[in-house]
């Protein structure tokens, strides 16, 4: 078996306002990826229904994730969030000095 390795912080050359979205492991049941930029957040009137939950850290900078007809959620670096499948949300704002590092894992993880 081939090991996968890396560092979450050895980051790619990004442009400004572009996400880049990078697979770290993945197999039949779930996905973990990296998801990294600045000023990246959901254009207006555009919002995300996943097939799969989602558990999600910020593990640099700050950013507000809207859950549709719910609430605003402010999250800084360290702060986690559990999206189940079909719960519609979108990313309002991201830190306009640092970047935004997140960590994601999808699957069936209920």
């Amino acid at each position: 078996m081939k090991h996968n390795c890396g560092n979450i912080f050895d980051l790619p050359k990004e442009e400004n306002g572009i996400e880049i979205f990078t697979t770290l492991f993945e197999s039949a049941s779930i996905k973990i990826e990296r998801i990294f930029g600045q000023h990246p957040y959901t254009q207006p009137g555009e919002w995300y229904d996943q097939e799969e939950d989602e558990w999600v850290v910020l593990l640099e900078g700050t950013a507000k994730v809207e859950i549709q007809n719910e609430q605003i959620i402010e999250l800084k670096a360290g702060d986690y969030l559990f999206l189940p499948a079909h719960k519609i949300h979108r990313v309002n704002e991201t830190s306009d000095v640092k970047k935004c590092i997140w960590l994601a894992i999808h699957g069936n993880l209920k």
